[in-house]
């Protein structure tokens, strides 16, 4: 889906007017953000979106997006890198898994075991494990839809 698309769905439900008071913007604008861009015959502008897309492309900073996810009350989580999931057998991607999500219970149970509460910093190493095993288990996901292990 495009970023125009996206924006449109999700302006729908409030209709562009309310959106656009809100935001102190023009409707203009608003309907703008929600049209294609970049040839001849469209007339969109670009939106934020395709803003903060180009923020990363020039800066490879995932901290913006990062926080804009984080707004929404969720986690960024990047893939393994493409071409090291290709060269990794199913059995292996899998075992692999495996061992990110023991490394996960490792910490959990350590934290618990060394004083019975999770603290700030132990929560932190919980977090670090966790979007390790979202990562490698995303990526495997990605791999089967793309036909890697048929």
């Amino acid at each position: 889906m495009d970023s125009y698309e996206v924006l449109k769905k999700s302006v729908s439900d409030l209709g562009v007017k309310s959106v656009a008071s809100d935001l102190g913007l023009s409707t203009s604008l608003i309907y703008k953000w929600c049209q294609p861009t970049g040839t001849d015959d469209c007339s969109g502008a670009d939106n934020p979106l395709d803003r903060l897309a180009r923020l990363y492309e020039l800066t490879g900073d995932t901290g913006p997006i990062r926080w804009l996810c984080n707004q929404a009350d969720g986690y960024y989580v990047a893939n393994a890198v493409r071409e090291d999931i290709d060269a990794i057998p199913l059995l292996h991607m899998t075992r692999r898994i495996v061992r990110e999500f023991s490394e996960l219970l490792d910490v959990l149970t350590e934290s618990i075991e060394n004083d019975g509460v999770i603290d700030l910093k132990e929560a932190q190493s919980i977090r670090t494990e966790w979007e390790k095993l979202k990562s490698s288990a995303e990526s495997f996901v990605a791999s089967c839809e793309k036909g890697l292990y048929e």
